[in-house]
């Protein structure tokens, strides 16, 4: 197991002012960090990887559908043309920053709801853009890890069972799934059975309490799943990830409108020693 935090905790776009928290996780233990592609341009990437090379630190990403005018599995054909173009910004990103894996998801814009599940047209364009984008990451030495989520955000994936699904129709050797603890609190009713569920195709795993706080301090049995994941023979990127309201935009994206950890020193710190006592316990 490789250890990692998302950065999504501080901002959506890593700059110099943001540097001290590489040296933060470095300091701390972790294996590497996950940055957030949201905005910007391969050559600020190429920067930051830059900045993580010095620091030995190696590296994940996040990404999204940012819009119904940018979504690939749109029936107009225009916003399903900006969708496709983004899923090849978000790979030309992630490659300049030297990233591993591509997760988040790039699959439907987050809030955005037709009132009902997605229809078979719908699971064809996401499994079409899925796999030539899994095509060009492989060419890249990546790996993708789509990430369902839960119904109040998306009605493209909400469970195990439908992600498990969606990996086979896609069927390709760098696409996979990120498994999210917290959409997972709400969509499943057992998590165990739901890792087991993935099995092979779980590519990441996030870590996420159910209130999006500090991984160890809510309702989440993490050593029950934790010994899923590891029964699967799971051994790859465990990525913590928590929000906080200091960031508006995130914070309305994620609806979270008070503190969940008192700073990042504290979320860092008290995050790592509770994943790898737990982890090895597991």
């Amino acid at each position: 197991m490789k250890l990692s935090i998302n950065l999504l905790c501080a901002t959506g776009l890593i700059q110099e002012e943001h540097l001290p928290l590489l040296d933060l996780a470095k300091q701390i233990g972790y294996d590497g960090v996950e940055i957030p592609v949201l905005a910007g341009t391969p050559e600020h990437y190429a920067w930051l990887g830059a900045e993580l090379d010095a620091r030995d630190l190696e590296r994940t990403c996040t990404a999204i559908c940012p819009d119904p005018e940018t979504n690939p599995i749109s029936a107009d054909a225009a916003a399903r043309k900006r969708g496709l173009a983004h899923l090849d910004w978000i790979l030309d990103c992630a490659q300049a920053l030297g990233a591993q894996t591509i997760g988040g998801p790039f699959h439907a814009p987050i809030g955005h709801f037709t009132g009902a599940g997605p229809t078979e047209d719908e699971l064809l364009l996401g499994i079409g853009a899925h796999v030539n984008m899994a095509e060009k990451a492989a060419n890249r030495n990546m790996t993708l890890a789509l990430e369902p989520l839960n119904r109040f955000e998306t009605y493209f994936l909400n469970t195990a069972e439908q992600a498990r699904s969606y990996v086979d129709r896609v069927d390709h050797k760098a696409f996979g799934i990120m498994y999210d603890t917290f959409h997972a609190h709400i969509e499943e009713k057992d998590q165990s059975a739901a890792i087991a569920t993935l099995g092979d195709a779980m590519a990441v795993l996030h870590v996420s309490e159910n209130d999006r706080g500090i991984p160890g301090t809510g309702q989440i049995d993490f050593l029950s799943l934790f010994a899923s994941a590891k029964k699967t023979g799971f051994d790859g990127w465990v990525v913590i990830e928590a929000f906080g309201s200091g960031v508006p935009e995130l914070a309305a994206a994620t609806r979270i409108w008070r503190q969940m950890f008192s700073d990042h020193d504290t979320l860092f710190k008290q995050s790592h020693d509770f994943l790898r006592k737990t982890w090895s316990a597991a």
